[in-house]
């Protein structure tokens, strides 16, 4: 398949810190790509670069061939590239539903004149994105958590809550942030089996940083190992796991 994203030569530097140092990859359309490394190798802040909340010193990043380095977060989010985080932000005070039915932009209920002189096409729409919202929960198993405040729920729930508002935008693309932290086993079952439908029924490219190597292992293919802000291998869970580079960066030798 064709690279739905090519990062080229990112360079990310704090202070005097490099984090990001040449950093260069593709990512496959279709595929579910692990992001693998240990603390401090820069995947966060590759996200960070990626979705336009850093901007590089250098270096350059194409989506679908067009290039779109330093772009600010919301223009990234335009062209259905969504992310979520290791931290879930959802909205507190909405209920479970209207933190889903937030999400779609242009809704013409938000346009001054619109609830006053087009009534009846504001509420055929928010009908409609209501729906679609309710067919998210679905899937994600939180539909009957869809009245509750977004605060009242668990970790591994918002874990959940974020996924499903990220596929309220329809992303080409999908950058998942530590998905499994702070997730019990039941409910990590639930977001892997969602995750798997994401990609290979709807079509969703999805790069995941995760720690958790029997999710990786479960969900990846390709796996890039980052070591010091620039990846050391790519390959299938197997081949990286067994490269001594790797046993060294990221198992401490093990």
């Amino acid at each position: 398949m064709p690279a739905i994203l090519e990062v080229q030569a990112l360079v990310k530097t704090f202070g005097g810190l490099v984090v990001l140092d040449h950093c260069s990859f593709q990512v496959r359309q279709g595929t579910i790509t692990g992001l693998i490394g240990p603390n401090g190798a820069g995947k966060t802040t590759l996200f960070n670069v990626l979705t336009g909340f850093f901007k590089p010193d250098s270096g350059r990043v194409a989506f679908n061939g067009q290039e779109i380095t330093g772009l600010p977060p919301h223009q990234i989010f335009q062209r259905r590239i969504c992310r979520t985080f290791q931290i879930p932000r959802e909205f507190r005070e909405m209920t479970v539903l209207e933190n889903l039915m937030f999400i779609p932009a242009g809704q013409v209920g938000e346009r001054l004149w619109y609830p006053w002189f087009r009534p009846a096409r504001v509420r055929r729409q928010e009908a409609m994105i209501r729906d679609k919202a309710l067919e998210v929960l679905t899937a994600v198993r939180l539909l009957d958590w869809r009245e509750a405040y977004a605060h009242t729920l668990s970790g591994g729930q918002k874990k959940l809550l974020e996924l499903a508002r990220t596929m309220m935008a329809d992303p080409e693309l999908l950058l998942l942030d530590e998905p499994s932290a702070g997730v019990n086993p039941t409910l990590m079952e639930e977001l892997a089996a969602y995750i798997r439908h994401l990609a290979h029924a709807r079509g969703v490219t999805i790069l995941l940083i995760e720690h958790d190597m029997d999710l990786v292992m479960r969900l990846c293919d390709p796996v890039i190992v980052l070591s010091e802000g620039h990846p050391l291998l790519e390959g299938s869970f197997e081949m990286v796991t067994k490269d001594p580079r790797v046993l060294e960066a990221y198992l401490g030798g093990r």
